[in-house]
């Protein structure tokens, strides 16, 4: 929440706010007053009998290997909430990019479903604050996004084939933004672990000061048993080979216990999603949002987690697993390059 909208938290309600209220979506592609439902049907569309102001244009189609602008916002500004639906085909194979204030990188890249923590290219439904993912396929995302003078969002569809039905909508408002607000990130990562180095990079190469707001983990377990006994470690601001926080077991930092059990998903922490079938390799999905307990960082910071689980004697056995990841948090901008998102085969799940 930002002390310039009052409207961000319910206690801020009935407070009067001189933002000017925003929306975008395929009815209305660049937000402007009055710009809504302006589409002239043709013959062939549904609404060819009611005429312009009816449902004319709910979504648009991503064309193969092209690049979309989502939104394209001056500023200054706050995006409120994000909402995106379509088919699972573009859950890894379309990119999620978000420019601030004109910088040349992305502050956020991430593959479409995992930013939405549905990873492994499958649906599942997540009932947190910051993410809700509602039947069927309903991905929403209520972080607060501020900028100073720009806000451009794009989607590119890296798959071999053109994607329709993709549906948008994004809520925000035109309103002043405070000096000390931070810009969201989010970045995606994938490893294989070996024996040797039995560890996936979450986060790293992090320069500035911030906050550390989110994990999501696309696991896919390629080891018999239990596979949760790796620690999440946070080395901030110059710590080298031991960090200032360390967990104590992948359930555990996840909110969970005793290996999970079951699947559960609330308003801070979830695994909502376990597919464990005859002939497939298990697959787990986790979330936490560090939303009461920000990670804060002044100078750098790098996220990691181990993979672990048991061998016959009771000794830890070092996994070979395959990790997917997503890391979301604020800082002041400029910030450091992203590794290079890999190309489509890489992405694709097992």
């Amino acid at each position: 929440m930002l002390p310039t909208d009052p409207l961000s938290s319910l206690s801020g309600i009935p407070l009067l706010s001189n933002a000017k209220s925003r929306s975008i979506s395929a009815e209305n592609p660049t937000g402007e007053k009055g710009g809504g439902a302006r589409e002239i049907p043709g013959p062939d569309n549904p609404a060819s009998e009611l005429g312009s102001g009816w449902k004319v244009r709910p979504c648009i189609t991503l064309d193969k290997g092209s690049t979309a602008t989502i939104a394209n916002i001056s500023g200054p500004g706050i995006i409120h909430h994000l909402w995106i639906t379509v088919t699972e085909k573009a859950y890894r194979d379309c990119i999620l990019r978000f420019f601030w204030d004109s910088e040349k990188y992305p502050s956020i890249e991430v593959p479409l479903g995992d930013f939405f923590c549905n990873g492994h290219a499958l649906r599942c439904n997540i009932n947190s604050l910051p993410v809700a993912v509602n039947p069927s396929g309903g991905f929403n995302c209520y972080l607060p996004m501020p900028f100073r003078s720009h806000a451009l969002i794009t989607i590119e569809n890296q798959r071999r084939e053109n994607i329709e039905g993709f549906f948008y909508q994004v809520n925000y408002s035109l309103t002043e933004i405070p000096d000390n607000a931070a810009y969201l990130h989010a970045q995606w990562r994938r490893s294989m672990t070996s024996r040797k180095s039995p560890e996936h990079i979450i986060l790293d190469g992090v320069k500035g000061q911030g906050h550390y707001v989110g994990t999501y983990l696309a696991w896919t377990q390629l080891s018999d048993g239990w596979w949760g006994e790796g620690e999440v470690k946070f080395f901030i601001d110059g710590d080298k080979e031991h960090p200032t926080i360390c967990g104590t077991g992948t359930e555990d930092y996840f909110g969970g216990a005793w290996c999970f059990g079951e699947t559960y998903s609330t308003a801070f922490l979830g695994y909502p999603f376990s597919q464990k079938e005859p002939g497939r390799v298990p697959k787990h999905g986790m979330y936490r949002w560090h939303i009461m307990d920000p990670i804060r960082f002044a100078s750098d910071l790098r996220v990691t987690v181990q993979t672990l689980g048991w061998w016959p004697d009771h000794k830890y056995q070092p996994l070979t697993d395959d990790i997917a990841s997503v890391a979301y948090w604020y800082q002041a901008e400029p910030h450091a390059p992203f590794p290079e998102m890999l190309p489509l085969r890489d992405r694709w799940p097992r």
